[in-house]
This record gives structure tokens, C-alpha cells and sequence, in this order.
């Protein structure tokens, strides 16, 4: 098995975070060239589209779990420059460095406590970790924390883990405390059409509240 391409078995089958950062770092080199053209990788330009219609230009934004930065990317093509960007892999995060779209960039881990102030978001952007082995339902709670109030989160699902793993009863925990307003839940899409189309996301839209 070439451990330098990406490969979504050896994502998800990580023991712990430790081990998804090393699995990250290995396919950091070609993790573009990878997942873009040979799985066919649509999630930063679709989400970005949904994002535009709820987050002005002059926004502060966390682009959280940033990985290689296709979502920053992504976000400057559409007129968005304020960006900060966390993940838990340096060499993922040398790669985002190197196009250059983020103001800054910090190693952290959803799901821990984030390094960040009350309300020091406008927006907060995630693609892809709110998965299997990766950040925890919990970490929405500190999303909510370092969004201002008015401010949106907009991230993707699949389906099968909003059921299965808390997603959907931390959905339902932040709206019944006031935290935060479902906004928009869009229709499934297939994000890697070249190698898994039975794979689907949704992306979702929440306004914080307070």
C-alpha cells in the first residue's frame, strides 16, 4: 500500500489523533494531486458556494481542520481574505502555508479547547472533520464559543455519522439552549465521484445566537 497518496481506509481506521496526524503528514505531498484527481474531490468548492450566501467578504474566518488549504483556496476565489486556519498536522498545515490565502495558521485539535477568544469569529468553515475518527461532536461547543453572535458555521455531515455519532443529539442539545439557529441543511451530494460514489455529505448551516 503507498502510504503517500490518500487513501480513506487508513483515514478512518486511525487509533487515535496521534496516529490520523502521521497518517495526514505521509500523504501531505501528494494530498492534492490525490484526492482532487483521482478521487475527484468537490466539497471546497461546493461548501464555499453555500457559504458565500450567509458570510460577508470582510469576515474573520477559521477554516477548522484546514488540511492543505483547498477550502482557503476556495474561499479567495470568492473574494474572502481574512483567514485563519487550524489543524492537527504540521506537514498538512506547510502545505496550506505554501498558497499563501491564510493570515495565520495553529496547530490545535477539535475537540480540546481552542486557543481563540469568546467571539473572535465571524464564520467558522470545516470540510471533512466531522468525520469518522476525527473531531468529536463536542467540538461543536467551542466552534459556538469562538463565533460572535450573528456569525455562522457551515460544515459537512455525512448523513450516517450525524445518526450515529452524537452529531445529531449535539444538533439538537445547542438549539434547545439557545446557542444557535438551524439556518440550511442541503440536499446530499457525492464529494468523491471518481472513487466512491456511495459516499455523501451534506452541508450544514447554523447562525450562533449568543
Amino acid at each position: 500500500m503507498d502510504t503517500t497518496i490518500f487513501n480513506l481506509d487508513r483515514i478512518h481506521t486511525a487509533r487515535d489523533t496521534k496516529e490520523l496526524a502521521e497518517r495526514y503528514g505521509q500523504m501531505a505531498q501528494n494530498y492534492d494531486d490525490s484526492l482532487q484527481g483521482e478521487w475527484g474531490w468537490t466539497p471546497p468548492e461546493y461548501i464555499a458556494d453555500v457559504f458565500s450566501r450567509y458570510v460577508a467578504k470582510d469576515s474573520r474566518i477559521l477554516d477548522a481542520g484546514v488540511g492543505t488549504g483547498l477550502v482557503g483556496e476556495a474561499l479567495v476565489t470568492r473574494g474572502y481574505s481574512d483567514l485563519f486556519g487550524i489543524d492537527i498536522s504540521k506537514a498538512m498545515m506547510q502545505k496550506a502555508r505554501e498558497k499563501r490565502v491564510y493570515r495565520e495558521l495553529h496547530l490545535m485539535e477539535l475537540g480540546k479547547t481552542l486557543k481563540f477568544s469568546n467571539d473572535f469569529f465571524d464564520a467558522v468553515i470545516a470540510v471533512g472533520v466531522m468525520a469518522i475518527g476525527h473531531a468529536p461532536a463536542h467540538a461543536l461547543d467551542e466552534l459556538v464559543r469562538i463565533t460572535k453572535p450573528g456569525g455562522h458555521l457551515v460544515y459537512t455531515l455525512r448523513p450516517v455519522v450525524y445518526e450515529n455519532k452524537g452529531f445529531k443529539e449535539k444538533h439538537a442539545a445547542l438549539e434547545a439552549l439557545g446557542k444557535w439557529k438551524l439556518m440550511e441543511r442541503t440536499d446530499v451530494f457525492v464529494p468523491m465521484p471518481k472513487r466512491k460514489p456511495d459516499f455523501y455529505y451534506e452541508v450544514w448551516v447554523y447562525e450562533v445566537v449568543e
